[in-house]
This record gives structure tokens, sequence and C-alpha cells, in this order.
């Protein structure tokens, strides 16, 4: 293999793909970036067997061929090189020579037979929308995905693809979050899966606001390629999670008592100073909502104690609720709009937070002491 790339490019490819690779891994080839070169182009992909992540980007290649080669030595040098245009080539016996003006290095490959293949996927499973409307569906949810590994489903996104619908659902059992979007999709093409949260985190990392996403699906996997207008496209893999995802639309509060439209940024501002005040043992802050007035407490007696006070157009009864501050800020800080609605129905019923717009987020309330 032989090929001339820009160092722009080489490391557009290295940076999409390296974040999966383990620092602990028991085989060496998962330490490897698999670099596949032909016609014009040279795809870097990186497995960790759960989630695989292939970049395509553009190369002078003047001997196609496929090595493996360890990718965080290889992102070191490349990073570290002064000149624009990086000369690579490999031997029969995987030693990759990279020149780069003044500077030359060695690296030890391994043979790209022994890289892991990537899953094929059918195509009557498959959906298409743009990248831009997956990186906000995604933003609005995957802060609120479970860390807790007892409850293994929780620990991903659920996509319900049906009814001209894209559903994405996201809940740790305390809080939810959801969002759908209206999509074409085919009779074939319906059904739900789980992405882990691993894939997510690396989909938010790499979903641009240009450009479309083709979203594919079989029984354990699914995959998202992402391609734009400049030629860059990137193919992310992922397992999927195993097991029925709870009934999501029991939680979901029936009718409300108040809807309170509240300024989003403010809110925000008042719960994070509020924040600080509270500690581990009374990690909770009272909203208490009166005339035109939303008063925001946090006291912590080994603390001490904070008060916030907002003009609001409320003109119910009064009524003070509690809720861990971070699952606000959290929520808060995934939207964009200006306004948000918190609607209510008593002291002890989940709050729900919501905007002019497909999202939906309810939010378990705390014992007021």
């Amino acid at each position: 293999m032989n090929l001339t790339i820009a160092k722009d490019q080489i490391l557009i490819g290295l940076q999409a793909v390296q974040n999966v690779v383990g620092s602990r891994t028991t085989l060496p080839i998962l330490s490897n970036v698999l670099v596949r070169a032909e016609d014009g182009h040279v795809e870097f992909t990186a497995t960790d067997l759960d989630v695989s992540v292939s970049c395509k980007v553009e190369a002078k290649v003047i001997k196609p061929g496929a090595t493996t080669i360890p990718v965080k030595k290889l992102f070191g040098i490349v990073r570290e090189l002064g000149g624009t245009e990086i000369d690579i080539e490999v031997d029969e016996k995987n030693i990759c020579t990279i020149r780069c003006g003044s500077s030359f290095f060695k690296i030890h490959g391994l043979n790209a037979d022994e890289f892991p293949p990537l899953p094929k996927f059918k195509d009557d499973k498959k959906v298409s929308l743009s990248q831009e409307t997956v990186k906000a569906m995604m933003k609005k949810t995957s802060f609120a995905v479970s860390t807790d590994e007892s409850r293994y489903v929780l620990n991903g996104i659920f996509i319900s693809l049906k009814d001209h619908k894209m559903t994405m659902v996201a809940t740790d059992g305390r809080r939810l979050a959801l969002v759908d979007e209206e999509v074409d999709i085919s009779e074939k093409s319906a059904g739900e899966f789980i992405v882990p949260a691993k894939a997510v985190t690396e989909l938010n990392r790499l979903l641009q606001d240009k450009g479309d996403v083709e979203i594919k699906f079989g029984e354990n996997q699914a995959s998202f390629a992402l391609k734009d207008d400049k030629g860059f496209s990137v193919l992310v893999i992922s397992k999927l999670i195993e097991g029925n995802y709870p009934n999501y639309r029991q939680v979901i509060p029936g009718e409300a008592k108040e809807r309170v439209p509240l300024n989003r940024e403010e809110l925000v501002q008042a719960l994070r100073r509020a924040e600080i005040m509270t500690s581990e043992k009374a990690n909770s802050v009272k909203l208490a909502f009166g005339k035109n007035t939303l008063a925001i407490t946090a006291n912590s007696p080994e603390v001490g104690e904070a008060r916030e006070t907002m003009a609001v157009n409320y003109k119910g009864k009064e009524m003070a609720i509690a809720f861990n501050p971070r699952y606000l800020i959290d929520a808060l800080n995934a939207l964009s709009e200006d306004e948000v609605f918190f609607e209510l129905i008593d002291e002890l019923s989940p709050g729900v937070l919501k905007i002019n717009g497909p999202f939906l987020y309810v939010v378990m309330p705390m014992r007021l002491s």
C-alpha cells in the first residue's frame, strides 16, 4: 500500500474513529485502526466489537491495499507532524513507513485479515432523514439515559419507527425524555430498537448540522450512515440492547391542572444558583408557585440556604413541589427554545416540561421535608 494524504484529511479520519478504541483490550488488533486505500480515498475503521466507526476521506492512492496500525500511536504522530502532506507506505510484513518533510517514522502493524469484519445490513429496514434532526432529537433525550447497569434495557435510547413517526425515549426511572418527528417510513421499515449509550455518545459527537443520515437496523445491530455535501462520510455500527423497553406511555401524567410559561434561561440560571446550596443528603430544590411569582429555595442544614424569585404568569392556587435540581437543569440545557412550559397536577404528581414542539420531559417530585 502506498498513498499521499493531506494532514487535515487523515486527522479528520482518525478523530472520527479513535474514540471507540478502549485503552485496555485483550485483543491487540482492537487497539489498531484498519486502513484501507483504494480509488482516491482511504477508509479508517475502529471497533471495540460493540460499536464500530468507519470514516472515508480523500487521498492520492498510488498502490491500493489494507493494513492495521496502532491508532493512538498513528494519531499521536500525525497530530505532531509539521508539514501538510504525508506519505504512507506499507510493506508485505505490515510495517508502515510515514514521511512528512524531514520527519520519518516506522510503525509495526498487523494483517488486515485479522480485523473483525463489519456486519452487513439488508435494505428493507431503513429510514433516511437529516443529520440535524437526529442530532437535535438525541440531544433532547440522551441526558436521561440510565447509568444503572442492573436495569440494562434503560442504558440506551429507545427508537421507534412507525406510523410515519420517529420517536426517541430515554429514562432512568426518575425522569423521562421523549421527542418525536414526522418521518417518511415505509411499512417494511417499521420497527423498534434500543441503541446503547456508547453508540449514542459517538453519534452526538459525529452528527453534523448539514447532510443526511441513513439508519438501517436488523435483529441485533443498527447502522447510521452520515454523509454531507462535501464528500465527508462516517458509518457508525452498534450492537443493540436486547430486551423489552418498559411501557413509557403509562409514566406520562394525564391532564395538567396548571400550565406555567417560563423563560428557559432565567429558570436555568436560578436553578444553578440554588443547586449550590444543596448537599448529598438534601439534594432537592423547592419550587413554590404563588400569584405571578415562583420562589425557588434550597435548604440543607449542614450547608445553608438559597432563595430565588422569578416573575411568572401564574394565576392558580399556591403550590409547592420539590425536584432534584440537576434533573431540571439537564433538560433545560438540552433545549434551545426561549420559552418552556411547566405543567403541574399537584405536589405529589410528576412535573412535565414542554416546549412549542414535539418534546416532553417527565420528572418525578421529591418529598418536601
